[in-house]
């Protein structure tokens, strides 16, 4: 049996390819920053930052004196995100629940239940935090039918007046959002009825060209306790919509473990499954023109 539980290694590998689909924030979790990084010790990573000037008039009779014209340099973030999960499993429990309680089957539970979650929450409270901390505020309307259009243009107007490239730009939305999208008057749209079975899809997936994608309102807060779990904070506002570019952030992972052990004296002859993981969200300091965020009016 502690053989066969002991799957770290295809654990990771599973996480890997779950991320992005697991997570209702997966998107940001598969930026192109991810790529550029380079980690400078265990907790901290740097991100290369190129300023470059214009061009110049040139002519046809004379050289012009060459300098460099870029400067390189290093933007450094500090991972403080460090969780970690254990549980204890009797032999007994596996064999009684003919194999429902194993660790693989616990772990499962774990990541749909709290691990991915709790990840969602802390990627869009983070977003919104470092996003606010760097001088940006939220556009304030209370969204109806009437309205969401015109604040979705907003948004979109702001980021392409900040040459913010349009492909790539994610909106992610409540589902109370989500319903007045589809019935928001001045949208066009075709149903597709199948003829097989007569199946109505009114989803909306893309909006001008943006993917949009639900997201429960419970994980769409700007702020969390992360004691045990994760929860709303006293005081956290709820996100309406959030219109971001991927390249806006990096998601760096420095440390992830996870293992199995046997029954033994020291466990008290039990089997022990301990995960930990180290991980942050950051936002660019030159990117925060890529995110824009939508809360209620302040009554």
């Amino acid at each position: 049996m502690a053989d066969t539980l002991n799957y770290a290694d295809s654990y990771q590998q599973t996480l890997a390819q779950a991320f992005p689909y697991a997570l209702n924030f997966g998107a940001l979790y598969a930026s192109p920053n991810n790529s550029r990084f380079r980690f400078k010790g265990g907790k901290n990573v740097e991100l290369p930052v190129i300023t470059v000037t214009g061009r110049t008039d040139a002519d046809r009779d004379s050289v012009d004196s060459f300098t460099r014209n870029y400067e390189n340099a290093w933007e450094e973030k500090t991972l403080s995100h460090q969780r970690c999960w254990s549980t204890l499993v009797h032999p007994q429990d596996v064999d009684q629940t003919d194999y429902a309680a194993t660790i693989r089957n616990i772990t499962r539970v774990f990541n749909d239940e709290q691990k991915f979650p709790e990840m969602d929450a802390y990627t869009v409270s983070s977003i919104y935090s470092q996003w606010t901390s760097g001088g940006k505020s939220a556009f304030r309307v209370t969204l109806d039918s009437s309205n969401l259009l015109s604040a979705f243009d907003t948004l979109m107007e702001a980021m392409s007046e900040a040459r913010v490239p349009v492909q790539g730009r994610i909106l992610y939305v409540t589902p109370s959002v989500m319903t007045l999208l589809k019935s928001a008057g001045s949208i066009s749209r075709s149903l597709d009825v199948r003829s097989s079975d007569g199946e109505v899809n009114r989803s909306i997936t893309m909006l001008d060209g943006v993917q949009v994608v639900e997201v429960p309102a419970v994980l769409m807060k700007t702020a969390y306790t992360f004691t045990t779990g994760w929860a709303p904070a006293p005081d956290a506002e709820q996100i309406q919509m959030m219109l971001i570019h991927p390249l806006s952030v990096a998601t760096p992972v420095s440390y992830q473990f996870s293992r199995i052990d046997p029954p033994s004296a020291v466990t008290g002859g039990k089997y022990i499954y301990y995960e930990e993981s180290f991980e942050d969200v950051f936002v660019l300091n030159n990117r925060l023109a890529g995110i824009a965020f939508v809360l209620p009016e302040k009554s």
